[in-house]
């Protein structure tokens, strides 16, 4: 009983260590990444279920996942068997990291277009929530 709780424990560390992964993906991608996109981080990951403890373990380890990981399927091939509430979640915290700075470059549009693909969002909502987020921001 008590290996089945680890062996949980495990999977939804390691699941959150990839959101982690590309969320930290999201905030370098226009090389500015700031003390406000790490708040963003950290929130969504406890509003997903970090443990508050464990919680900067997960995002140095996230940190180095991003680090050597030669594209983004390494952190969507969990996230886009989530159900849509989750990624969704997901999503906005992405659109929240990239305008935390108050515009969106290229490099970050062209990352959640190939995202909404990879896990599987379609691009009204997509849209939706870009625009919701970018409205909150400006």
């Amino acid at each position: 009983m008590l290996f089945n709780i680890k062996k949980d424990t495990e999977k939804k560390d390691s699941y959150l260590i990839k959101v982690a992964a590309l969320l930290i993906h999201a905030a370098k991608i226009d090389e500015k990444y700031t003390n406000d996109e790490e708040e963003i981080i950290k929130k969504t990951l406890l509003e997903l279920g970090a443990n508050q403890n464990k919680l900067d373990k997960l995002i140095e380890e996230a940190k180095e996942n991003e680090e050597k990981a030669n594209q983004i399927l390494d952190f969507t091939k969990e996230i886009k068997n989530q159900d849509n509430k989750e990624k969704i979640k997901i999503i906005k915290s992405l659109w929240k990291i990239i305008y935390s700075n108050k515009d969106a470059d290229m490099y970050e549009t062209n990352l959640m277009r190939r995202l909404s693909g990879l896990i599987y969002i379609d691009s009204k909502t997509m849209g939706d929530i870009k625009e919701k987020i970018k409205n909150e921001n400006s």
